[in-house]
């Protein structure tokens, strides 16, 4: 393996901190809580770099990770028990300047699936992975995927169906 292809955290970090971070936002109920998780997420990529064999592998750890961290998250009794208010807006930096912007629909909408449904709608929409891959990833078959898709599907147009922004 040459220089440039060597797998360390740090490239890890630049090549997949956005990914990892827009995962850790999308199933979890606030930013604080994605922060956390993003940070757990890299801390364990630390101890277990050795493991991993080529960036594909890489990406494809990180993705599960993040994903059974948040289940995790939401498994403690704290979590199960805490309402959480939802955050409306989001805080975009335009030049040297922060904006607020109103979310799209869509992904409102989608942060209202519950987390299986979530899950399997980030990964395959915004992060582009395979029905195979998520699969393999989620430990689940084809099948079920696919079903968990259809029925996330069904769900989003029942939410926006009607919705004069689209």
């Amino acid at each position: 393996m040459t220089k440039e292809e060597q797998i360390t955290a740090d490239g890890a970090i630049d090549r997949y901190a956005d990914m990892v971070y827009r995962l850790a936002l999308s199933q979890m109920k606030n930013r604080s809580d994605a922060d956390d998780l993003f940070q757990e997420v890299f801390v364990r990529l630390v101890s277990h770099i050795q493991e991993l064999q080529s960036w594909d592998h890489v990406k494809a750890w990180l993705l599960k990770v993040t994903a059974n961290c948040a289940k995790k998250h939401f498994e403690q009794y704290w979590n199960k028990n805490v309402s959480y208010i939802e955050e409306p807006e989001r805080t975009v930096e335009s030049g040297s300047s922060y904006e607020m912007q109103e979310e799209h629909p869509v992904r409102t909408a989608v942060r209202l699936l519950p987390p299986k449904y979530r899950l399997v709608i980030h990964l395959f929409y915004f992060e582009q992975i395979s029905i195979a891959e998520i699969a393999q990833m989620t430990g689940q078959k084809e099948s079920t995927v696919k079903s968990q898709l259809f029925r996330a599907r069904e769900m989003l147009k029942e939410t926006l169906k009607g919705d004069p922004d689209l």
